[in-house]
């Protein structure tokens, strides 16, 4: 299935329950944040080296499957609300990042770029 397809499957789902008046961008920033926080729970305690194998597990997986539905979700109905067109934005975002975290010196760094640099 296309992306925007997807979309407008979340979009009519959300509109033959007549949801969307409480889909306001606020309302939907408030939900993500959220749906983050339950996606966040489920990897609390477990620890950095051991994230994969928890994920390997049905149940962790199955979790984790449901929680990040969720998010995307509320980010296509984001994006709908907001009338922004998801791949446009995305790839601003990239060149913007391309240009703040060159490859050739962001390969395999974790720190911050250069303070000079716009974040």
């Amino acid at each position: 299935m296309e992306l925007d397809d997807l979309q407008q499957t979340v979009v009519a789902f959300a509109s033959e329950r007549n949801w969307s008046q409480f889909h306001d961008a606020k309302n939907l920033c408030m939900a993500l944040a959220s749906e983050i926080g339950e996606l966040n729970a489920i990897l609390r305690w477990v620890p950095t080296g051991a994230v994969d194998e928890s994920l390997g597990e049905s149940s962790t997986r199955d979790a984790f499957a449901a929680e990040i539905a969720d998010v995307t979700i509320l980010l296509l109905l984001l994006y709908d609300r907001t009338d922004l067109d998801i791949p446009t934005v995305v790839l601003n975002k990239l060149a913007e990042n391309a240009v703040k975290y060159p490859a050739e010196t962001a390969r395999g760094q974790a720190e911050p770029p250069d303070p000079s640099v716009r974040r």
